[in-house]
């Protein structure tokens, strides 16, 4: 996955164009659904996990999945992509790694992306 940014400055700039000439707040808002809302989606990964409910997971992951995608964070969708095609065609067992490697996509998502909004 390494060879795809953590976060796509073309999809950026196409959110961006959305609404011009706002001093980005659109984009601002955005990232601030996508930051407060994904973690929820991490927490349904583990509970529906635990609890065995493939329904619920594979629609977690899948939401996590979209909001990667618009927002340009290309490796944390490609890592909720694998993690949905698993579960809906091999259900929940040895799901764990990938999990793992969902949760450490956003986290370095959410950092280029709060570094992206800070200015710096």
């Amino acid at each position: 996955m390494s060879q795809l940014p953590v976060i796509d400055p073309q999809a950026l700039d196409n959110l961006r164009a959305l609404n011009p000439g706002d001093n980005d707040e659109f984009l601002r808002e955005l990232i601030g659904i996508f930051l407060e809302d994904t973690p929820k989606r991490l927490t349904e990964l583990d509970t529906s996990l635990t609890a065995g409910d493939a329904g619920t997971f594979t629609r977690a992951a899948h939401s996590i999945k979209g909001s990667a995608a618009n927002l340009g964070a290309m490796q944390l969708r490609t890592a909720a992509e694998k993690l949905e095609h698993h579960s809906r065609k091999e259900g929940l067992g040895g799901v764990a790694a990938m999990v793992a490697a969902v949760k450490a996509e956003f986290d370095r998502a959410r950092g280029e992306l709060n570094r992206l909004t800070s200015g710096q």
